[in-house]
């Protein structure tokens, strides 16, 4: 599937027909009333979902209303839950026993850890060693719910590095190995798999919004790393032209607004790249951000002006995270600090902020810095 002139499949033959057999299997779980009652079910006994709306008291500016999608209540503790539940689902119904993932911040990790425990998968994920010492109580979380966690040696040692590494493994063990990607990034049909598993949250919060203030927002803001949470939020509100989109990236990890087109992991999307296509480092005080590519579909959204993109420093989001903590007694993940900071610059009344994940895995580099 393509976004405009985004997205796409840029992968080694041997990755084609599993990608073709993903793509079937996609289909047709999407067409199985069954997949889509025991995602439900789940989602409700094992995630605790719906998540609520949580309207902040003192932490929005005078004269506005900043209400939080509280996906860090999850289980688990981000959003990555919905997308790690769904396609655990869809492994199991293609007959793979064998699951590596990528992590960054450790979210990802930690729930791809957490749902191949709960189905009796073996699970490796590869994390870049920087990112294993920034994030070591999710680590540690990981280890003890029974996954195999690779530390990643070479290259800026985060997330760029890990995900080519899961990449790799996948291509070497093809025919038992399911690749659980974490964000809506990849080559066809991974993106439209995360999107759809990540909708969750839009249509969720699209509804509570109705019912709680008989109106939609006049802004939804959400931070942008890959974006599968963004997307998530964002899909709830696509069609309801009067609601800003916004999506926030990390200031050194800017691929959305000072990118350019090229191919990363498989997909042509958004990237930080140099005019010879060579992919540049990224840089961001927190590790689910810190990668130099974005979803096609960002990018796509970008393009025809449906969603605006700015940047955060890591300066206001760490601002950011002391605000809401102070005020409100909620740790942010440094991630959605990077949103929180520029939701209370934007000239709205009412604005929607997506809290992607709590702050515990980010303590040691809070008080670090």
């Amino acid at each position: 599937m393509t976004y405009g002139e985004y997205g796409g499949r840029y992968v080694p033959e041997t990755l084609v027909p599993a990608l073709d057999e993903l793509e079937r299997g996609w289909a047709e779980a999407l067409t199985d009333p069954s997949f889509r009652e025991e995602l439900d079910r789940l989602g409700s006994r094992y995630v605790g979902r719906p998540s609520p709306l949580y309207e902040t008291q003192r932490f929005a500016p005078p004269g506005r209303r900043i209400v939080l999608k509280r996906e860090d209540l999850n289980h688990t503790g981000a959003h990555k839950i919905n997308n790690a539940l769904g396609q655990i689902l869809l492994a199991s119904r293609l007959g793979k026993r064998r699951i590596v993932a990528e992590t960054g911040a450790g979210q990802h990790g930690v729930a791809t850890a957490t749902v191949c425990a709960r189905f009796g998968l073996d699970c490796v994920v590869y994390m870049g060693a920087e990112d294993m010492r920034r994030q070591h109580p999710n680590v540690e979380r990981m280890r003890l719910l029974g996954a195999e966690v690779r530390a990643v040696e070479f290259g800026t040692r985060t997330l760029k590095e890990a995900t080519s590494e899961a990449i790799r493994d996948w291509i070497a063990n093809v025919e038992t190995t399911y690749y659980l990607i974490g964000s809506c990034v990849g080559p066809a049909p991974y993106p439209s798999i995360v999107r759809e598993l990540q909708a969750v949250i839009g249509r969720e919060a699209r509804a509570q919004m109705l019912e709680a203030y008989d109106r939609l927002p006049d802004a939804v803001v959400a931070c942008v790393g890959g974006g599968s949470n963004a997307i998530g939020l964002f899909a709830g509100f696509i069609e309801d032209t009067d609601v800003r989109l916004v999506g926030v990236e990390a200031a050194g990890a800017a691929s959305l607004g000072s990118g350019r087109p090229a191919i990363l992991h498989g997909a042509r999307s958004s990237v930080l790249a140099d005019a010879d296509g060579q992919v540049l480092d990224a840089h961001s005080i927190s590790a689910g951000l810190d990668y130099p590519g974005v979803g096609p579909e960002h990018a796509a959204l970008r393009d025809s002006g449906r969603a605006g993109y700015t940047t955060a420093t890591d300066e206001e989001a760490l601002a950011a995270f002391h605000r809401l903590a102070e005020t409100e007694g909620i740790l942010p993940a440094l991630e959605s600090a990077h949103a929180l900071a520029r939701a209370v610059d934007i000239d709205a009344e009412l604005v929607l902020v997506g809290l992607s994940g709590r702050g515990d895995k980010d303590l040691a580099e809070v008080l670090q810095h």
